[in-house]
């Protein structure tokens, strides 16, 4: 057996366990094996000994049992990654799975308990193959000045991107999500991380909606000219309900451009809507009035309070791209999506599937009856023109496979 550079610490209470475990690690090749019974002697050990690659760790323990443990050293950096051994239930330990990714710790799998040599070899030969990322810069990249933002919206530099929705059965486009993305002539694309915040801080967030809007609905008008209708979905904040301004521009806009209501759909937040006020109920009503579609976005991400679900007038369910990530690992994200899918056909609303990624996911979930979706498996955010291009060279494409 090859010797394998790995330090790795095993905390088990129960002695037989503890020693099969270091006689496995050993067996397998490991340069060097610690063992510790409870946490606070695995701490001690960790104070005398350094940094250790691998924690293989149980977690029913008494004294300082096994999640105080992580918690410690999620802290300190003294354990590089960890291996869950333990008899709990399987949803308990999905949830420690969620704690350790919270704690900034890397897991390299759940073994279970009796241990299996060649479930744990193949864990450590996974430390050992694993990309070394760099670290990041400490220090955050600081937010745009608010000059520089008004700047960017007054000369045009806020430019709408659109992300295609698509029907997961035959490819079709069913319309596209329209993003901010500000093209700074020296920095180029600039993150909405660092100036939607500031927009939303001065009031501004109207005015980048009302020239999204413009710029979208141009960019509809020549889609549909070269025979793609184009629903367009438009992010809004819970705060801008309560603009007096929203229908009416919006009204403007539409009756400027030639185009209705029904091709509109407005995306908000769940959380933002917890204590939607009147005039926030009634911007929603009026906006369904015109025509508009609106969606509920990232569902599942906040409260998910299915009382605001019956009483706001939504007739779209967009469901958290985390659902999608964890479908693979996690039966309750499939159930979770299942419901979702069996709620939203309940209510008469669409569901949307964002953060699909791979094709494993797009057939996963149409197993499951999903219907349509969005993400980078699909098409990534594009310009105006480049949506059109792209949209005729998929119609081009079609029509010779015909």
């Amino acid at each position: 057996m090859p010797s394998l550079p790995l330090r790795v610490l095993v905390l088990e209470d129960h002695a037989f366990q503890r020693s099969v475990a270091v006689n496995m690690l050993q067996t397998l090749g490991c340069d060097q094996v610690f063992e510790a019974s409870d946490g606070a002697q695995a701490l001690a050990l960790l104070d005398t000994i350094g940094t250790v690659d691998i924690a293989l760790c149980d977690l029913q323990m008494e004294g300082m049992d096994g999640l105080e443990f992580l918690q410690r050293v999620g802290a300190s950096g003294q354990v590089k990654s960890v291996i869950i051994s333990s008899s709990l239930s399987a949803d308990l330990r999905r949830a420690v799975h969620q704690m350790v990714a919270l704690l900034g710790l890397e897991l390299l799998g759940d073994v279970g308990k009796p241990l299996h040599s060649q479930v744990l070899a193949e864990l450590l030969h996974k430390f050992i193959d694993r990309p070394v990322s760099q670290p990041e810069p400490a220090s955050a990249v600081p937010l745009a000045s608010e000059t520089s933002v008004r700047r960017a919206l007054a000369e045009g530099q806020l430019h709408a991107w659109y992300q295609p929705k698509f029907n997961l059965h035959t490819g079709e486009v069913c319309g596209v999500e329209v993003l901010c993305r500000w093209l700074h002539p020296t920095r180029g694309v600039i993150s909405p991380a660092l100036f939607m915040p500031v927009l939303e801080r001065c009031g501004l967030l109207d005015e980048m909606l009302f020239a999204q809007l413009d710029q979208a609905l141009t960019v509809q008008r020549s889609a549909r000219a070269q025979g793609f209708a184009l629903n367009m979905a438009f992010n809004l904040q819970a705060v801008q309900l309560a603009s007096a301004q929203l229908t009416s521009t919006l009204k403007s806009l539409l009756t400027h451009h030639h185009t209705c209501g029904s091709s509109l759909t407005f995306e908000l937040t769940e959380s933002g809507l917890l204590e939607a006020p009147a005039t926030s109920m009634e911007s929603l009503v009026r906006l369904r009035m015109m025509g508009c579609r609106l969606s509920i976005d990232d569902f599942g991400a906040g409260f998910s309070s299915l009382q605001r679900l019956c009483q706001l007038p939504f007739n779209e369910i967009k469901l958290d791209a985390d659902f999608i990530r964890n479908l693979e690992h996690e039966p309750r994200c499939r159930a979770a999506i299942s419901s979702t899918l069996a709620l939203g056909e309940t209510l008469g609303m669409t569901v949307v599937i964002e953060g699909i990624e791979t094709d494993a996911q797009r057939r996963e979930l149409l197993a499951l009856g999903c219907t349509q979706g969005q993400g980078y498996w699909y098409a990534w955010p594009m310009a105006g023109e480049d949506l059109l291009h792209w949209l005729q060279q998929r119609n081009d494409v079609s029509a010779v496979d015909e």
